[in-house]
């Protein structure tokens, strides 16, 4: 290979290292690496500025490799000094007396009895980053003369790229520090919520509070989590809450929505995967895992994983082995699992949809939730919550649902769960506020988009005063049963539906409730 082709083809080698997933320090070393293999040099250093007084080598090719790191003065070595006051190539004739930083550090062409030779050829070039000055790359040789035969047009492209290298990794570097920073200020953020609020699982039902014994036990096993509940539920936050009160808190925690990863993607998506190994692959790229390397991986809807990716997660699971989809060798990864679902898994298991082994390893905790049915007391205090949102989120100055709407919510079955009241409220405090003009608001009946039934009981009358506990239960049922049959036209089994109950339950309720007579499928008195 000729000098040109050997130029170009090293000129490609580096800029395709520009595109490529490279530790700083490895794409400074291969950098310089090609400059020393083009160029007939002893030795060749980058060196970064800082501040305005002192150069630092980032990479150095037949030098002493314990020069890295090394601050030299500018002032104080007259040859980079003039390096980096140039706007071009600079040579140092061989007799020139200015002394040489590196004498007595080039190992390569030293003395006969292979100690370091001094430098006796020399140049240099600036690196600039938009007008300003970031390093110096500098080549030197021991022979004289060295360097005659080199063209510098061949040092300024490789000071060109190198100047574009060091950009890269000065913008990788500043991207990774905000992401650091944020983390820290997200991890600080979630300690303060904690601190103030608790976990953020609203409630003071019996439910809730075994729900948080299960949390605290499950944060400290360092055991595999398994969370499972109906839909909305609020098992992410579960998850994030474990994260949270474990002793890795302060690292990562990784989120992966399973239901939402393609299946030709899924494998590259949680272990990563390495350039060319499929189409599209242009760069080698880490997944999942090994970004929650020393943190939490939480894996949201697990039971919509493909077969073919579980047997790869019981490995990672059990083993904390990964591979790289291309990859020629596993590597190993301490990673927490907390997994979620709203399948019951133990279904899919006897179905042959879910490994029982994969099974058995990630519900080595299991953490339920409780539907928002079996802890309907907790109903007003979510409510306020969720107004307290509202009116931060509307502008409002005062926000609360009125009596008659409160107990046609918690007579609602809320097959959504907190999600679902979470939503209605919000959209109540719209419809109320008109769309933000008002800024004193009550939330009654007509503000709710629940089932008829329940509208017509959040709007009716207050139920007279009675006696005891036992009448005014019956009143009410009597009240939302009638309102369900009318809302239903008479048809009894719509009113089932929309009072979420058994068919022949509400007629066996309606005959003890005097709204229906013996073998009658009447509709109900109009004065009950």
């Amino acid at each position: 290979m000729d000098r040109t082709s050997e130029l170009f083809d090293a000129l490609m080698r580096v800029a395709i290292d520009l595109s490529e997933s490279l530790p700083t320090d490895q794409r400074y070393q291969r950098l310089v690496a090609a400059v020393q293999r083009v160029l007939p040099a002893d030795a060749v250093a980058l060196l970064k500025v800082e501040g305005e007084e002192q150069l630092v080598p980032l990479a150095v090719k037949g030098l002493d490799p314990n020069l890295i790191g090394r601050c030299f003065r500018i002032s104080e070595h007259p040859r980079f000094e003039r390096i980096v006051s140039a706007q071009h190539v600079v040579r140092f004739a061989a007799d020139d007396p200015m002394p040489d930083p590196y004498d007595g550090h080039v190992h390569a062409g030293g003395r006969a009895d292979g100690s370091p030779g001094s430098v006796h050829s020399c140049l240099g070039a600036p690196l600039r980053i938009d007008g300003e000055l970031v390093g110096c790359l500098t080549v030197d040789a021991i022979e004289p003369g060295r360097f005659e035969s080199v063209d510098d047009s061949w040092v300024e492209t490789f000071a060109a790229l190198a100047a574009a290298t060091m950009r890269t990794a000065l913008l990788i570097d500043e991207l990774e520090h905000r992401a650091a920073h944020q983390e820290h200020v997200a991890q600080e953020l979630v300690f303060e919520a904690l601190a103030r609020h608790g976990s953020g699982l609203v409630g003071s039902s019996e439910p809730i509070r075994r729900l948080h014994a299960e949390i605290d036990l499950a944060s400290r096993s360092g055991m595999p989590v398994l969370v499972h509940g109906e839909t909305g539920t609020g098992k992410e936050l579960v998850a994030r809450t474990v994260h949270a009160r474990s002793g890795r808190a302060r690292r990562p925690l990784v989120s992966v929505n399973c239901a939402a990863l393609p299946e030709t993607i899924a494998e590259s998506e949680l272990f990563g995967h390495m350039r060319g190994a499929f189409t599209g692959a242009v760069s080698t790229r880490p997944g999942r895992f090994e970004v929650a390397h020393e943190g939490t991986l939480f894996l949201d809807e697990v039971g919509e994983l493909p077969l073919s990716l579980q047997p790869l997660l019981l490995r990672a699971v059990q083993f904390g082995e990964i591979q790289r989809v291309g990859a020629a060798r596993p590597q190993t990864v301490d990673v927490w699992l907390i997994a979620a679902t709203n399948r019951d898994l133990e279904a899919e298991v006897r179905r042959g949809a879910f490994r029982e082994d994969l099974f058995h390893r990630i519900n080595a905790f299991p953490v339920r939730v409780p539907s928002l049915r079996e802890h309907r007391e907790d109903i007003p205090m979510l409510v306020q919550h969720f107004l307290d949102e509202a009116k931060i989120k509307l502008g409002l100055s005062e926000a609360r649902v009125d009596r008659r709407a409160l107990a046609g919510m918690a007579e609602y079955a809320w097959p959504g769960n907190v999600r679902e009241l979470h939503h209605v409220i919000l959209r109540a405090a719209v419809r109320a506020s008109n769309g933000g003009r008002e800024k004193d608001i009550v939330i009654g009946g007509e503000h709710l988009d629940l089932s008829p039934a329940l509208r017509a009981v959040a709007d009716a009358t207050p139920p007279r005063p009675v006696g005891s506990l036992t009448e005014a239960t019956e009143v009410f049922q009597r009240q939302m049963i009638h309102a369900a049959v009318e809302a239903a036209h008479g048809n009894w089994a719509q009113a089932a539906r929309d009072l979420q109950v058994d068919k022949s339950n509400l007629h066996r309720l309606a005959l003890r409730l005097g709204l229906k007579a013996a073998e009658s499928h009447s509709e109900p008195p109009a004065s009950s």
